[in-house]
């Protein structure tokens, strides 16, 4: 998301009016709700000889145990890319938190009471939890094979392999190759807001409320499902609160709106903290990285080899391996490239989008190996960066787009504002690092904006708000095209029987694609309004203008409110706009399209790092992204704070325990660490580089994840830059950096540095 030009956020001003989902507070489909709870085991994988629900439906109020006994059968399954998820577990569950069974009923009490006594008879079976475990010869097998027919994979764990590259890489001659592996965690999203479903029945339809962010590929899919019109199937997505694409795509609607049909009433299931860390997180892999550099610095070739650890399911995740593995050389000039890349599966908790989108790991590794490649050459981390970055129009990826901006302004700015230049304090380091992130590569979004009869407004837009200020930057459009005060708008969204068709909520195309669809739908106005004041006053339409609330006719202006009274007549009525924003498919694309946009940033941090307990204290943070244009300057500061917060977790702390049975030890708010106020940097600084070259309205890009890519290559660069040590594993505990500095050689010179390095390197 991107945040309208600075003066109309300056000269309108006031709160936007809300509609859409929220009109159905008071709804009657409403009345006599039953709250649900989930069934599980205290294992990841488990064969289910048998469920017992006699006792559970004995509490008083309970009025539904649904089993996968109880659902059409086969029973149906669903998924983004591959329909693969059962809505209960079949005959074994896959991953600790799957459901065996639901209990709906009167009060939440009696169904968490209903859900304990539900007795399952089980059977834990072998699992695998980790890449190595996955690709062992032999390994249980996550997937039945019979779901993958005509995949010569599936008697494998590895869902899919992506292979990419251009050039030859064994011909390139380089003076220095520098190899490591990396390895990132599995980390939750961690949304304050809560997973919450709700099903009815509605006639021959059904109606289903979800704090989802793509609500019309919920629509398809519960239509699908239950074989309806899409017209049969409504669905009501609410602003969701935190998302960071860990409310994409659906998880548990299709078993609340089973459980809704069956029961005959209204369903609600509302997950806990707990429960939405075993309901989707983000992919956890093991990165190599081989890089051949030329002595001037140059790169000559890089050859990536990348495994994510997905979950029991696909989910989204599988794309997010192609599209994060795709970039896995950067902003670069990169002459040769080989790159591989492994979705595998694991009895863990199922992967899904997280802010970044697959783009953090493989940033971390590759600017990790920049970094180790700098020491080793003797070149300046901010200079080795420069020689190679791509400049503008330069194709850096054969057959994509081009970069889109002046990246090297970006890198400069940050350096400027980290000082890096500047003397440090012993046990002080700096450390630079860049990140890359395509944004959509297909996409179609239509808006529509009502002109009512008094001049004020209404519009309609399938995006999902999830606090990165969509609905601001929308009013903010119109109010620019139209000339109407922020307070006299009112937005309607999530509501597909209402608001026209949106893709999807993701990739940072907020403010591109629907912000050109809204654009797009005033325009229409405005000219529909030229012609009707050329009607009025018997001039052509050509010399008429349209902005900024007024007509402008060759010898005076009048209020569109005056052509509106007297162009609409005694019955009234209103001026329509449609407008429609497409990003085509490409055939043949490896990613089946090129990007709209990329998101390019440039991270620098300085860092303390105390060698005898191991704690990193940030003394510096910056981040500076390429964002085109800013249209609300508050709202793309707070996305690029909050972003580059959000990496500081993986950097430092957050990551999943898992215990010999799969299960996740370190569950909710007390067990699993995030950034709080205390591990914030002390000196925070965010900037943009502003050129208006994106395709947005008035030239913006997207840049909601950005500012999160490159923070932990930049974190750990710092320490290196203090202490010496090397690290290549994340997060960045105390304990994890102190062992480091306690392992780590003590080379004499700078000269003996290199050599350890080049050592590390070749292992």
């Amino acid at each position: 998301m991107n945040g309208v030009v600075g003066t109309s956020a300056q000269r309108v001003g006031g709160p936007a009016r809300v509609s859409g989902a929220y009109r159905y507070v008071g709804d009657i489909r409403l009345q006599n709700v039953l709250h649900a709870k989930l069934v599980t085991l205290d294992c990841a994988r488990a064969r289910i000889r048998s469920i017992d629900t006699s006792a559970a439906e004995r509490v008083p109020g309970v009025r539904l145990v649904m089993t996968a006994a109880d659902l059409p059968q086969p029973v149906p399954r669903f998924g983004p890319q591959f329909s693969d998820r059962p809505v209960l577990a079949v005959a074994e569950t896959k991953y600790h938190g799957e459901p065996v069974a639901a209990v709906a009923a009167d009060t939440e009490h009696a169904a968490e009471e209903a859900a304990r006594l539900v007795r399952v008879d089980y059977e834990e079976l072998p699992a695998v939890f980790t890449i190595a475990a996955a690709l062992a010869p032999g390994a249980p097998l996550v997937q039945d094979p019979a779901l993958r027919p005509g995949d010569p994979l599936a008697g494998t764990n590895v869902l899919r392999e992506h292979r990419f590259g251009w050039g030859d890489i064994d011909v390139p001659p380089s003076d220095l190759v520098v190899e490591g592996t990396y390895t990132f965690p599995m980390v939750t999203h961690f949304a304050i807001e809560p997973h919450g479903f709700m099903a009815a029945p509605d006639g021959d339809g059904v109606v289903v409320w979800s704090s989802i962010q793509h609500p019309y590929w919920l629509q398809k899919t519960i239509a699908e499902m239950l074989r309806l019109p899409l017209a049969k199937v409504q669905v009501l997505a609410p602003d969701p609160g935190g998302g960071f694409g860990g409310k994409q795509h659906a998880k548990y609607e299709p078993l609340v709106t089973f459980m809704a049909l069956r029961a005959g009433r209204p369903v609600r299931l509302i997950l806990t903290l707990e429960e939405t860390f075993q309901a989707g997180r983000r992919s956890s892999t093991e990165i190599r990285v081989r890089t051949g550099f030329c002595s001037d610095g140059t790169i000559a070739f890089r050859e990536v080899d990348a495994n994510y650890l997905l979950g029991a399911y696909a989910d989204i995740a599988d794309r997010v391996v192609d599209k994060g593995s795709y970039f896995s050389c950067g902003p670069y000039r990169v002459p040769a490239a080989r790159i591989v890349a492994r979705s595998v599966l694991s009895h863990t908790p199922p992967s899904t989008a997280f802010r970044g989108f697959g783009t953090p790991q493989v940033v971390w590794a590759a600017e990790s190996n920049m970094n180790e490649a700098a020491r080793l050459l003797g070149i300046d981390p901010l200079e080795l960066r420069l020689r190679n970055l791509a400049r503008s129009g330069e194709a850096f990826i054969p057959g994509d787009t081009p970069a889109d901006g002046e990246w090297e302004q970006t890198v400069r700015k940050a350096a400027q504002l980290i000082g890096w230049d500047r003397p440090m304090p012993a046990g002080r380091g700096r450390g630079i690092a860049v990140g890359i992130k395509s944004g959509p590569t297909t996409g179609l979004s239509y808006s529509t904006v009502r002109l009512l009869a008094d001049g004020s407004a209404i519009v309609y837009a399938g995006t999902s708000d999830m606090g990165q200020g969509a609905r601001t930057v929308f009013n903010q459009i119109v109010a620019e095209e139209l000339g109407i005060p922020i307070d006299r708008i009112t937005m309607v969204m999530g509501d597909t029987s209402v608001v026209p068709y949106d893709q999807q909520t993701s990739a940072s195309r907020s403010t591109v694609l629907m912000g050109n669809a809204v654009l797009q739908a005033c325009r229409e106005i405005q000219a529909k309004l030229r012609a009707m004041a050329a009607r009025l006053h018997g001039i052509t339409d050509s010399a008429i203008e349209v902005g900024h609330g007024t007509i402008r006719l060759p010898d005076r202006q009048i209020p569109i409110t005056a052509v509106l009274k007297r162009g609409l007549g005694p019955l009234g009525g209103e001026v329509i706009g449609n407008g429609e924003s497409r990003k085509e498919a490409q055939p043949g694309h490896p990613l089946s399209g090129s990007a709209a946009f990329y998101e390019f940033n440039c991270t620098a941090v300085e860092a303390e790092v105390d060698e005898g307990t191991g704690e990193i204290a940030l003394v510096r943070h910056v981040s500076v992204s390429d964002v085109g244009k800013m249209i609300n300057p508050l709202q793309v500061r707070g996305q690029e704070e909050g972003a580059a917060v959000q990496g500081l977790g993986h950097t430092l702390m957050e990551h999943y325990i898992l215990d010999e049975s799969g299960r996740i030890r370190n569950l909710g708010a007390i067990d699993y660490r995030i950034p709080t106020s205390m591990d914030l940097p002390l000196d925070l600084r965010s900037d943009v580089i502003e050129n208006a070259d994106g395709p947005g309205p008035y030239g913006a890009k997207g840049m909601s994840e950005g500012g999160l890519l490159a923070v932990a290559a930049a974190v750990a660069a710092a320490v290196t830059d203090a202490t010496g040590a090397v690290i290549r594993d994340l997060p960045l505990t105390p304990e994890r950096v102190w062992r480091a500095l306690s392992e780590r050689p003590r080379p004499a010179t700078a000269a003996g540095q290199r050599l350890q390095l080049a050592i590390a390197a070749s292992r």
